[in-house]
């Protein structure tokens, strides 16, 4: 039987090797973060930009997209999630704006809260303000993000 010696050369090597990988592990998780964190802010800005086509942009190309809005029927699909948006961006007098407050993003699924401040001029003949809590859900799909839940909770809003 031949016995390796162990050297204090080869233990070194070992333990710097080690720590070498778990710097590349920890920096690849920190760009899907990153990027999971870019592709919700594209899809808050094109919200308040009316921006339909980078909102497609931001979705799942296949289908998969949950809203959940208060008052309203829930939906399952990029195409009404598409359709509401397109109907919502032809109106005009309204601005958002958003602040993320929290993620936890995993290797393939990310999750988000968002502070949104939602406000039109002139409803009813007074200033409308609607401020929310959304929670996001992305996924990510053939090595891209994309957004597939959105639920919305109202924390302070103005009477209309």
């Amino acid at each position: 039987m031949v016995f390796k010696k162990l050297t204090i050369g080869f233990l070194l090597e070992r333990v710097v090797l080690s720590i070498l990988i778990l710097i590349f592990l920890a920096c690849g998780s920190i760009k899907t973060e990153e990027d999971a964190i870019e592709v919700l802010n594209n899809h808050l800005g094109a919200i308040a930009e009316k921006d339909l086509t980078l909102l497609e942009q931001t979705l799942s190309p296949n289908g998969d997209m949950e809203l959940i809005l208060s008052g309203r029927e829930v939906t399952y699909t990029t195409a009404s999630f598409i359709q509401l948006h397109k109907d919502w961006f032809n109106e005009t007098g309204w601005t958002y704006s958003w602040k993320i407050l929290n993620t936890n993003v995993n290797a393939d699924l990310a999750i988000a809260s968002v502070e949104v401040l939602y406000e039109e001029a002139d409803i009813n003949g007074k200033p409308y303000f609607n401020k929310m809590i959304v929670g996001y859900g992305l996924r990510k799909e053939n090595g891209h993000w994309y957004v597939i839940k959105d639920q919305a909770t109202s924390i302070e809003k103005s009477e209309m």
